[in-house]
């Protein structure tokens, strides 16, 4: 069966268990960060997100989209430049066994015009524990599971091929802390352990939540990558730090 498939296979089988239930169960939030400057240097950086939650007795859906554009002037002939273009989806349903326990689908795209890749996917199934929780905010989920990695590189490598695909072993951990009825600390953690090439790719994100007025908030976070072998030309460390305004709904 090809990636693709298994992609196409996941979005069908969470799509009914998301829609097929009252709205009302539906949780989200949108934000978006632009910072403009000009005078000595001019830079624009625009971020954006949608996510979505999902969540009755026995399941949870979570979908997850962003974008990242930077755009620069080059010093020496004045003319702008692309410096960050980067595009993430992510799709999981988690079957809850009990309030703890639940089983995990998840299938995840990125597109990151810097990295070397054309585009990176994936698609990964295992088992999960919300190992601790207190109230609705405050929660620490550890995850591990195996499934398959497919990458398209922009240039051959030494192999003479364009693509790299593997099985992988993921292991995940998200802590959510509620620091107070207005603020959240947020941290994420995963790295998908490639078993046939041994490539190791990790990725982080810390964040502080700040209610401002309303279902409006002020976020601040800090997103790390790291590549243990990563195409030729490309970094093998990429972070990010936004500000952005956020919607929740």
């Amino acid at each position: 069966m090809s990636f693709k498939k298994t992609v196409a296979i996941i979005a069908i089988t969470a799509a009914p268990l998301a829609y097929g239930q009252d709205a009302k169960n539906w949780e989200g939030e949108a934000e978006l960060g632009v910072l403009m400057t000009s005078g000595n240097t001019e830079e624009t950086n625009i971020n954006g997100r949608l996510g979505l939650v999902h969540e009755v007795v026995d399941w949870r859906n979570i979908a997850d989209f962003s974008s990242n554009y930077s755009e620069s002037q080059n010093d020496t002939t004045g003319a702008d430049q692309t410096t960050a273009e980067k595009y993430k989806a992510a799709l999981e349903t988690n079957y809850k066994f009990d309030e703890s326990q639940y089983w995990f689908l998840r299938g995840t795209y990125e597109k990151d015009r810097f990295s070397g890749y054309d585009f990176e996917s994936t698609a990964t199934t295992g088992y999960g524990n919300r190992i601790w929780q207190r109230g609705e905010r405050s929660f620490l989920d550890l995850s591990a599971g195996a499934g398959y990695r497919y990458n398209k590189l922009e240039v051959v490598n030494s192999d003479g091929e364009d693509v790299e695909k593997e099985a992988i072993a993921r292991l995940a951990a998200q802590f959510n802390y509620a620091l107070s009825e207005n603020a959240l600390f947020h941290q994420k953690l995963s790295t998908e352990i490639g078993l046939d090439e041994n490539n190791v790719i990790s990725q982080s994100e810390t964040a502080i939540k700040a209610n401002l007025v309303g279902n409006l908030s002020m976020k601040a976070a800090y997103r790390w990558k790291h590549v243990s072998h990563p195409p030729a030309g490309a970094e093998s460390t990429d972070t990010e730090t936004a500000i952005t305004l956020l919607y929740g709904f």
